[in-house]
């Protein structure tokens, strides 16, 4: 995967919900996970929209036991399950509905640097995820790069509904391979 006209953010922290997605203009994600009144697990995914502002773009409730719940993005609420879909095509592939209703496929690219790409409805790698070294940052400690395809395919990946869509998925790709859900 060459990384020339690529947006890159470094990925902080082994759990991916309580961690931060920042590039060399600081932090753009957020991933927040508290527990609610109720005793339940919430991850909020914060966008920063400039200095000192960000917008809620998703929250994901837990499910008592840890595994998938339910996510509410934008004005939809659907399960999480539904973002990881089990591609039963491909190993370790999940699939999911992006907001623009073309289906998307998170896939081992079984290449040396491991990483996990996102294929959009004709197979373009719009974006993908490459585990790194753990790197020590002021930010926090670094492990692994979300890599944003600018020009693939549609060359949309890069707007807000649909980034936002990929990052929510990707956090929930890497918990799911995490704990063999």
């Amino acid at each position: 995967m060459a990384s020339s006209g690529n947006e890159v953010l470094s990925w902080t922290s082994q759990d991916p919900r309580q961690s931060q997605l920042f590039g060399s203009y600081g932090i753009l994600y957020r991933f927040q996970t508290d527990t609610n009144s109720q005793g339940v697990s919430v991850t909020t995914l914060w966008r920063a929209i400039r200095a000192n502002k960000e917008d809620r773009v998703a929250k994901l409730e837990w499910a008592p036991n840890g595994g998938l719940g339910r996510a509410i993005i934008g004005k939809s609420t659907l399960p999480m399950a539904d973002l990881v879909r089990p591609d039963p095509r491909v190993y370790n592939g999940r699939i999911f509905n992006g907001p623009d209703g073309y289906q998307y496929r998170w896939r081992p690219a079984n290449n040396s640097t491991n990483d996990v790409v996102l294929q959009d409805q004709n197979d373009n790698v719009i974006a993908f995820f490459r585990p790194t070294r753990p790197q020590r940052y002021n930010i926090g400690e670094v492990h692994g790069e979300l890599h944003f395809v600018r020009n693939a395919g549609a060359g949309v990946v890069m707007h807000p509904p649909l980034m936002d869509t990929v990052t929510v998925t990707a956090m929930l790709y890497r918990f799911v391979m995490a704990f063999g859900l």
